[in-house]
C-alpha cells in the first residue's frame, strides 16, 4: 500500500456487509473445493489462504485505512463485519 495514495472509503453494495467482500468470497470458493475434493491440499490451501487474507488485512489494509480515513473508517469497522456480517467487528 502506498501510504501517499489516498482513497475513497467505500460503504455500500457489497462493502455495506463485510469490509473485504473480494476475500470473502475467495475464502468462500476455497471452502468449495475442499467440499469438493476433500483432500490434504485443498485443505492446505485454505488453511494457507485464511492465514495470509488475515495477515493483509490486519497489518496491512485496516492500519493504512485507519491512518487514511481516521473516526470514519472506525466507525464503519466497528459496525461492519471483517469477511462475514456482523463478525470481526471492532
Amino acid at each position: 500500500m502506498d501510504a501517499r495514495e489516498r482513497t475513497e472509503l467505500v460503504e455500500r453494495g457489497a462493502f455495506r456487509w463485510v469490509r473485504n467482500p473480494i476475500f470473502s468470497w475467495m475464502l468462500v470458493a476455497l471452502i468449495g473445493l475442499v467440499v469438493i475434493v476433500p483432500s490434504g491440499w485443498s485443505i492446505t490451501a485454505f488453511v494457507t489462504l485464511l492465514a495470509a487474507v488475515q495477515l493483509q488485512v490486519r497489518c496491512v489494509e485496516e492500519p493504512y485505512l485507519l491512518a487514511t480515513h481516521g473516526a470514519r473508517y472506525a466507525d464503519y469497522a466497528a459496525r461492519t463485519g471483517r469477511f462475514v456480517p456482523f463478525v470481526g467487528r471492532t
